[in-house]
């Protein structure tokens, strides 16, 4: 007779892949084909990472923080669960230079990664009925832990004609009496759209008629290279409560390093009085701390780095967004609706009618890997089936072969006329 055992796994985590930029990333790289006599090397357009390219290493200064925090001995302790008390203070000194009032070390929560303060706020807004509002296209990172934590997703679009800004009648249709936040990405992640200063003013005002807050994903912050200059959502906290969540992963280009913080913007003291902050200390006492050593480097970290750093990184990924954006008006099959002037994405629409053999974006991506090494990401997993989301920040190089492949691709792939 067989055993009958008592456990399963989780229904919510088996279907998580799906909702998982790596998980569609590993089934994609799961088509390269494998020709040991001719192997072509692999032009990764689709993560977000372009720490492994010489153009986008690190500023040494920021390795000698790192080296020097865990030299020192000072920081083998286990960290308080808010996060070591001197790098607080130097991220509230770094935000609030952005900002037209003074954020305090209290303000800041210190997290591994901006992953992790995603998971912390997601978590924190969770109770029975409760919603929240995510742009569409958007990172999918969102609703994969809203969805774990029983917290109900609705999606508001961002609109490709209009530098894809948030569709504001159709965010406020979307609210109800359960609606709890939303989230907004600046500059964008997958768009490489920059709100302005009068656009963001109106999503504030936005957000305040409809009773909720803004989580501000501000991991990209500063990497701006068009018209736009990056502001702060912080900036309009006397309008509206803010939570930010940023990272030194982008700007330092060190993802690996995992150290991320939550900002909490509450000019009127409303996430105090709703205990919102309470709850996102109560969350840091039973959750994982960066680690120490990373955090006692934080203030070097940020003072030591040359301004020359931080001009050299937006300047190439400047150099890189034009080839790129020049590089798909080539491709017949493809459509870039605006110029990326920030992060380090573009989104592009594929027209299916062009294409012979091509049923979606999931199936160009994987035919894509197969016949040419090249990585995409389908819009698929960023909410907008049918489009693609393309990394520039490679080398540049790299991105224009990468690119001819693509178009070579599409030539070959195009439906042929009678």
């Amino acid at each position: 007779m067989e055993q009958k055992w008592n456990f399963k796994p989780s229904s919510t985590l088996l279907g998580a892949s799906s909702l998982s930029v790596r998980g569609v990333l590993t089934r994609i790289m799961g088509h390269i084909a494998t020709d040991t006599n001719n192997p072509k090397p692999v032009i990764p357009l689709g993560h977000g990472d372009p720490s492994a390219f010489p153009c986008f290493s690190t500023t040494p200064s920021a390795v000698d923080a790192v080296a020097n925090a865990l030299r020192s001995g000072k920081f083998n302790s286990y960290p308080p669960c808010v996060g070591v008390a001197s790098a607080r203070k130097a991220i509230a000194e770094y935000m609030s230079q952005d900002l037209p009032y003074t954020l305090l070390p209290d303000d800041i929560y210190l997290t591994n990664g901006c992953s992790q303060a995603i998971e912390i706020i997601t978590s924190v807004l969770a109770r029975p009925g409760a919603n929240i509002l995510l742009p569409k296209p958007g990172y999918l990172f969102y609703e994969a832990r809203a969805v774990f934590n029983g917290v109900e997703t609705r999606y508001f679009d961002l609109v490709p004609e209009k530098g894809w800004e948030v569709h504001l009648d159709g965010l406020a249709a979307l609210s109800d009496e359960n609606t709890v936040a939303m989230v907004i990405v600046n500059p964008g992640n997958p768009c490489g759209n920059v709100f302005s200063y009068e656009h963001l003013a109106k999503v504030a005002e936005t957000a305040k008629k409809l009773g909720i807050f803004v989580i501000a994903d501000e991991v990209y912050a500063h990497l701006t290279f068009g018209p736009n200059k990056f502001v702060p959502m912080g900036v309009f906290s006397s309008t509206v409560p803010v939570i930010t969540l940023g990272s030194i992963s982008k700007r330092w280009v060190v993802p690996g390093w995992r150290l991320g913080w939550i900002a909490t913007h509450d000019s009127n003291d409303i996430l105090k009085r709703t205990k919102v902050v309470d709850s996102i200390k109560n969350y840091l006492d039973i959750s994982t701390d960066p680690a120490t050593f990373m955090q006692g480097a934080i203030p070097d970290l940020i003072a030591n780095t040359n301004e020359d750093f931080f001009l050299k990184t937006v300047e190439t990924l400047k150099t890189t967004a034009d080839i790129c954006y020049n590089k798909l008006k080539e491709i017949k099959c493809v459509t870039c609706p605006s110029k990326p002037e920030g992060s380090m994405f573009v989104m592009i629409s594929l027209d299916l009618s062009q294409l012979g053999d091509i049923k979606d974006d999931l199936d160009f991506c994987c035919k894509l890997a197969k016949e040419e090494s090249v990585i995409i990401l389908p819009g698929c997993a960023v909410g907008f089936k049918n489009w693609l989301r393309i990394t520039h920040a490679i080398e540049p190089s790299s991105l224009q072969d990468g690119l001819d492949k693509l178009k070579s691709f599409c030539k070959r792939h195009a439906k042929q006329l009678n």
